[in-house]
């Protein structure tokens, strides 16, 4: 009984120790490489596992890359897939740009893969130009006219600016830009729609691109549609403003016109109220003049004609009895 427990301990520890031999030491991806003439050695292997390196992956990029004719160190696959990048696509990447003839190193393509950017996908868009179809870019030429105009915009990716280089968004607002002042320079917006290349010659000379991932190879004007006449209608807005201001300033004049009116009526009631009080005098007056004989009866009476014929003269003049003095 206690061999039988022995043996099978025994064969126990036996496959144990085969499958930690053959986990340490690949030999399936030793022989595989030898196969394809890639030169790895067993203890290159083993180490790769200790740092924690799949060795599968290191093998296969070797014999992809060996069978492209490009020249690869295990070191260099090793040094990038610790630095977290993307063995697989740089691979891809660069027997792409040997194919197509694209001067592409492995240290620019795995520089461009930790940067963030799909260096796969750049050697693509490099091979095949993309169309970038910009929004609408409305600008108003001299004329006063809008203009509504939308570009399409052939781009490559330059693989040498990927790396710190702007994106899409740039270029579409520096050609967003280059219309607007094209438009805006135009003396007639008939100009512009006669010569509509002339807003792709005039933004292809600004040299866009630069500083950019990409390289405009063309801009062509899709369309371009008459907005509002901008000119008429700030015309009319600055019409409408002075209009306003007139108003208002007319207001004004109205309104000190009824202030020095009521300051007259005022002045007027002043003097009415002077000349009742001075009226109120006269009867002292006559009677003061009585007593110290500058005023005789007769000459009183005759004051007194000359009053009745004033009033009689004023009531015939004014028969419905109006008052002069309102």
């Amino acid at each position: 009984m206690n061999s039988e427990i022995t043996l099978i301990l025994t064969i126990v520890g036996g496959l144990i120790a085969f499958f930690l031999l053959f986990y340490l030491l690949p030999v399936n991806l030793w022989f595989t490489a030898q196969l394809s003439n890639v030169r790895i050695s067993l203890l290159n292997l083993v180490l790769m596992r200790l740092r924690k390196v799949s060795p599968a992956l290191v093998t296969n990029a070797m014999i992809t890359s060996t069978k492209a004719g490009l020249r690869i160190t295990t070191n260099e696959i090793e040094t990038h897939y610790l630095a977290g990048g993307n063995v697989n696509k740089v691979i891809r990447a660069l027997i792409s740009a040997d194919k197509a003839n694209i001067p592409l190193s492995f240290k620019l393509a795995t520089a461009i893969d930790l940067a963030g950017r799909d260096v796969f996908d750049a050697v693509q868009l490099s091979v095949n130009p993309q169309v970038i179809n910009t929004p609408p870019v409305a600008a108003v030429a001299k004329d006063g006219i809008q203009l509504i105009a939308k570009a399409r915009v052939t781009v490559r990716a330059n693989i040498n600016q990927l790396v710190g280089g702007a994106g899409e968004e740039t270029i579409l607002a520096r050609v967003g830009e280059g219309i607007v002042t094209t438009i805006g320079s135009a003396d007639s917006h008939k100009q512009v729609l006669e010569n509509p290349d002339r807003i792709s010659k005039t933004v292809l000379a600004k040299g866009l691109d630069s500083g950019t991932a990409f390289e405009i190879l063309s801009i062509d004007i899709a369309d371009i549609d008459i907005g509002v006449n901008v000119g008429a209608q700030l015309q009319t807005d600055q019409a409408e403003a002075d209009l306003k201001v007139a108003n208002a300033r007319a207001e004004e004049r109205r309104a000190m016109a009824v202030a020095n009116e009521q300051e007259m009526r005022a002045k007027a009631q002043e003097a009415k109220a002077k000349v009742i009080e001075a009226e109120a005098q006269v009867p002292l007056a006559m009677a003061e003049a009585f007593r110290s004989g500058n005023l005789g009866i007769m000459d009183y009476y005759k004051m007194q004609n000359i009053q009745a014929d004033t009033d009689m003269r004023s009531s015939i003049s004014n028969p419905k009895g109006n008052d002069k003095s309102k």
